[in-house]
Order: structure tokens, then C-alpha cells, then sequence
């Protein structure tokens, strides 16, 4: 299929603007694959270069960067956690925040965590105590 669009050998690579090298090795990462056809490696970089499309002009219409022409991170991260088509990379684009406030919040987890402990060993020791 992609061959008889764009010719022969190296003229795939006018298609997609993502190395189809790159790719390549990438699937072959995977230890289920053992060949790879190459019109599945440009129907794939193609794929992914309308996905990141898709995901940029969404994070830009409905972000903030609208304002300064730009598309910013905060767009993206914004986009992963508010939208529903989006919402599987909230772990891979998380919200950023300042190393501070992250410290501050797993000293709050570690006092959290010795609290429930603390409240596990009494509940333990109550019920030894009762039997």
C-alpha cells in the first residue's frame, strides 16, 4: 500500500516527516515481533504523526497559548488531564510544579503513612490486648 503511493525504496520518507529507521527498531524492541512489514512501519509513523497532530491543534484551541500564538506544555498537561479523549497520558504529561511544593507534598504523605501505621500498631495491640 504505502509503496504504490510514493514509489520506490526511499521515497516513503516524503509521507511522513518521523524516521521510519526509528521505528523500525522500536517495534523490533518488542520480543513478540519477529518481522515487521514496511508498510506496517509507515502506516504507523503516519498514524502517530496524525495522533501528535491531533493532540497539538486540540491542546492549542483549547489552551491558554492561544494568547502568544505558542502551544506550551502546560497546554498539553492541561489537555491530558481535562480531556476525556486525552486522559491516558495524564501519567506521561503531568501537571508541573515547583520542586518545593512537591517536597511539601511527600512530607505530607510520609506523615500521613506513620499516621496510619501508628493507628494500625494501636488497633493491633487493642486486639491482642482484648483476646
Amino acid at each position: 500500500m504505502a509503496s504504490g503511493l510514493s514509489g520506490s525504496g526511499g521515497g516513503e520518507n516524503r509521507l511522513v516527516s518521523l524516521p521510519l529507521s526509528r521505528i523500525r527498531v522500536i517495534m523490533k524492541s518488542s520480543p513478540e515481533v519477529s518481522s515487521i512489514n514496511p508498510d506496517a512501519i509507515f502506516l504507523i509513523a503516519k498514524a502517530t504523526e496524525l495522533f501528535v497532530q491531533y493532540l497539538a491543534t486540540h491542546s492549542y484551541k483549547h489552551g491558554q497559548g492561544k494568547e502568544n500564538k505558542a502551544l506550551t506544555y502546560s497546554d498539553l498537561s492541561r489537555t491530558a488531564e481535562k480531556s476525556e479523549t486525552f486522559q491516558f497520558l495524564a501519567d506521561i504529561l503531568p501537571k508541573k510544579i515547583l520542586a518545593s511544593k512537591y517536597l511539601k507534598m511527600l512530607e505530607r504523605e510520609k506523615e500521613g503513612e506513620q499516621e496510619e501505621e501508628e493507628e494500625e500498631e494501636e488497633e493491633s495491640s487493642e486486639n491482642e490486648e482484648a483476646s
